[in-house]
């Protein structure tokens, strides 16, 4: 579905991302994994070609290396920025419409569909989503993503600052989002242990440059990869 070939991001003279290759298969989550710093957002943001960037990114049969961002949405890839960044001085359905802002014919049958999917924001729609808890904010984010029905969902540190129910709460939404709604998902993940074991195939980043990769399981029981971010 999205296949990544020499991949270059530079802020300055400062290489952030060294020339990776990622292939991403469809109905699959794949992992970036890696220390603060280690190129992952670069790497997303090259994606939707928010930053410049050196290299080739192809999503089905079309080189979108250098499409406009608004464009790449259309074409069906959605990111959730770390931050989430959820309008909060809107309320969550409010939040849910401006996700839908290319989608608005099929708002009402998504919306629902959003709220199955996130119960603990099914009774806070009127609410302002500034006073939503981290959590909620978060499936918030997610859920807006989502309103624009991707074929590629980007997620970029989904579980940073949650508690440790409701990261599990929100991985197993993201399992779902997969094997129910057959989305395909770019994890990017401080939390090794968490994203891998959900994860089809993952990818190692260090200092700009892919140092390992293979199956979710495999790296699961990699020495290096325990040693280096599942404190083992």
């Amino acid at each position: 579905m999205l296949s990544i070939q020499n991949l270059e991001v530079y802020y300055g003279v400062i290489a952030a991302v060294r020339g990776i290759s990622i292939e991403i298969n469809e109905g699959t989550i794949v992992t970036l994994i890696g220390a603060n710093g280690a190129g992952k957002t670069s790497t997303l943001n090259a994606i939707v070609n928010s930053i410049r960037k050196k290299g080739t990114v192809q999503f089905g049969k079309q080189d979108i290396s250098r499409t406009k961002t608004h464009a790449i949405i259309q074409e069906g890839i959605a990111l959730v920025p770390e931050g989430r960044h959820v309008f909060i001085n809107l309320t969550v359905d409010e939040n849910l419409r401006m996700g839908a802002f290319n989608n608005d014919d099929h708002f009402e049958r998504l919306r629902e569909e959003m709220y199955a999917l996130f119960p603990r924001l099914d009774g806070k729609r009127e609410q302002m989503a500034g006073t939503l808890s981290g959590g909620e904010q978060q499936m918030l984010a997610i859920a807006r993503a989502l309103m624009s029905e991707p074929k590629l969902l980007m997620l970029d540190e989904p579980s940073l600052g949650l508690a440790p129910k409701i990261v599990g709460e929100l991985f197993e939404i993201i399992t779902e989002l997969k094997e129910k709604k057959g989305i395909t998902i770019l994890l990017v993940e401080q939390n090794a242990f968490a994203a891998l074991r959900i994860a089809d195939y993952g990818y190692v980043l260090e200092n700009g440059s892919i140092t390992l990769e293979g199956p979710g399981s495999e790296l699961l029981g990699n020495d290096e990869v325990r040693k280096k971010y599942l404190g083992g």
